[in-house]
């Protein structure tokens, strides 16, 4: 468990469903903005959704929509190239899981998370964005070997 405060990224989103999923798409374009960034608070990337109000009320689907940004943190909003966006993640409980493998792998993980892990550890789900940080020495989104952090929002 850990204590975040606000966290202010800067980056592109989009609207998708795991249906129709254009993050390799979203990344692509953020890649060479990521470098007119100034100042960065730290080398890692994120990975961002946010999920509506009823997203652990109702089933999620393979076409349920959600936001999602491709971001980098920063230590003030200030000086943000025109192109990018800035959304500001609010302070509060998130439980942090580390990930090793491939998205492809990833709902498998993301299931045990949801219908395993929260119901049974006493916590709610809290109503703010869900991200994975993945470090500088990232290794790509299809390396068994690539390791991130999970962070799930909780009250």
């Amino acid at each position: 468990m850990v204590e975040q405060p606000e966290l202010i990224l800067v980056g592109l989103q989009a609207t998708m469903s795991l249906a129709h999923n254009t993050t390799m798409q979203l990344w692509q374009a953020f890649g060479p903005l990521r470098r007119t960034i100034l100042n960065k608070s730290n080398r890692g990337s994120y990975s961002v959704q946010c999920y509506a109000d009823d997203f652990m009320t109702t089933p999620f689907t393979p076409e349920t929509k959600f936001v999602k940004w491709a971001a980098v943190a920063v230590t003030t909003e200030n000086d943000i190239p025109n192109q990018l966006e800035v959304l500001k993640i609010p302070k509060g409980k998130w439980v942090v899981f580390p990930y090793k493998g491939t998205t492809r792998d990833f709902g498998a993980f993301a299931q045990y998370i949801y219908s395993q892990w929260l119901p049974n550890s006493g916590y709610q789900l809290d109503d703010r964005p869900h991200y994975e940080f993945m470090p500088e020495d990232y290794l790509g989104p299809n390396n068994p070997q690539s390791e991130e952090e999970v962070w799930i929002p909780i009250k």
